[in-house]
């Protein structure tokens, strides 16, 4: 497995006597608009989560087992958690000393752990999980227990550390593997692989993996009485769906279009990154996400328009362009939702042929034209700005216009497979193009991403 690191460089700092020195925790990452979201000084390898779950009571009993490298001599650390009550914290096994503060834990070990190592840390915890105001956004995130008793997870940018000890931010991605105690009949939903359901008595416990690393804002937990669905999809990835009891037949075509979508943006992007995905249905509040791409499981609401076909194909593509790949710094959110963004598009055209897919950039332009934001610096507390989506796919389009189709999607599949399961900025993605292309695109990039004014796309005769 391929994982790129970026940022969780070692420090070694020597005292006088040659030997180091050691450090208190970094309560942040230092990405560009969030800098205290994430926290420095480790590694987060592997999430082991084993939560019991009252969903009537919307109340957990939890315990997080973490394994970390520690990437600089460290007399102490922090992880990103919320709310909930502490029972006891160990690291290696030792009880170690904690305090709490807003959103962060900071943990002090009984001895320091030294610029290499690797160690266990596991968290006991209780209470009842609320969600939590989104970084970037005017919408709550994380934990939501609905009136029905049903629970969902979505957590862009910052929810995860609602309901689960967390180094929040996508640049330390790990792998995963949850066990999750439910009463009969409720079912769990959660990311990657369910590996065993264990049968005791009133009590089912669900056991997922998930082997590829994963930012934490895609890690999603979803409990309710739901009815499965599993088919084989393209290249022996299994598709499983999750829908309410009584879901409509009228509602099922965009999902039903998963599997041909998956072997189209196989061919575009290339390989499919994960072993599964699918569909969950969650009873999401109209007035905020209508869909989330929660790795290998996307999230849609129960409605015609989160379940059309431009929004699965949005959600799918998000596997490739955010989730395998992930973002550096959430700043440029243009890169991962302009790719899904452009992504439904190109299955529009796939569909409907090339004039539809004209008739839809000339359409946006010309709403885009009126818009003065800039996708490379969006504002902070709203990085879900229209521009952000629509005029980052046309950043996109215009690039396919000037390198022509074969390059295009080189550029595409080679900055996929360079990144894959790690994380990538701007910059990253220019660069690509400009050495799969041999053009030099600094200036096309400049004028799409930093000009307020939208620059002309010559090909098809538009300009402002």
């Amino acid at each position: 497995m391929y994982r790129l690191r970026v940022l969780l460089i070692p420090i070694l700092i020597l005292t006088s006597c040659g030997q180091p020195k050691y450090l208190e925790g970094q309560d942040g990452l230092g990405d560009t608009y969030f800098p205290q979201l994430g926290n420095a000084g480790y590694d987060a390898q592997h999430y082991s989560l084993v939560l019991e779950v009252d969903p009537l009571e919307n109340y957990i009993i939890g315990k997080a087992t973490i394994d970390i490298e520690v990437t600089q001599p460290l007399k102490s650390f922090n992880l990103d958690f919320i709310g909930l009550m502490i029972d006891k914290v160990s690291v290696g096994g030792v009880p170690a000393n904690f305090l709490r503060a807003d959103r962060e834990l900071t943990i002090k070990p009984s001895q320091p752990l030294r610029e290499g190592g690797a160690y266990t840390v596991q968290i006991d915890y209780h209470g009842s999980p609320q969600p939590t105001l989104s970084l970037g956004g005017w919408f709550d995130v994380g934990w939501f227990h609905t009136p029905e008793n049903e629970i969902y997870v979505t957590s862009e940018t910052s929810g995860a550390a609602s309901w689960y000890p967390v180094n929040d931010h996508p640049l330390d991605k790990a792998t995963y593997s949850f066990e999750i105690s439910v009463p009969n009949p409720y079912v769990v939903a959660a990311n990657g692989i369910l590996e065993e359901v264990i049968y005791s008595g009133d009590v089912i416990t669900y056991l997922w993996s998930a082997e590829e690393p994963m930012a934490s804002y895609l890690v999603t937990l979803n409990i309710a009485e739901y009815v499965v669905e599993t088919t084989a999809g393209t290249d022996g990835v299994i598709i499983r769906n999750y829908f309410p009891d009584g879901f409509p037949d009228s509602l099922r075509h965009g999902i039903d279009q998963t599997s041909q979508m998956m072997a189209f943006f196989i061919d575009k992007f290339g390989t499919y990154p994960f072993a599964a995905y699918g569909t969950v249905i969650v009873d999401m509040p109209d007035e905020t996400f209508i869909a989330m791409e929660t790795q290998t499981l996307s999230q849609h609401a129960e409605s015609t328009f989160a379940l059309s076909e431009s929004i699965i194909a949005h959600e799918l593509a998000h596997q490739w362009f955010g989730n395998s790949v992930s973002l550096k710094n959430w700043q440029d959110m243009w890169l991962k939702e302009g790719a899904a963004r452009y992504a439904e598009w190109l299955w529009e055209e796939a569909q409907h042929g090339e004039e539809a897919l004209n008739k839809r950039v000339r359409g946006v332009y010309q709403l885009q034209a009126w818009s003065s934001h800039v996708i490379s610096s969006p504002p902070q507390d709203n990085l879900y700005i229209d521009a952000i989506y629509n005029r980052g796919a046309l950043t996109f389009h215009a690039l396919r216009l000037r390198v022509g189709d074969k390059i295009f999607f080189e550029i595409l599949q080679t900055y996929l497979d360079k990144y894959r399961y790690g994380n990538a900025g701007a910059s990253d993605f220019i660069q690509i193009a400009q050495d799969v292309s041999g053009q030099d695109l600094e200036e096309f990039f400049e004028n799409w991403l930093s000009s307020k004014a939208i620059p002309p796309i010559p090909e098809m005769g538009l300009d402002i």
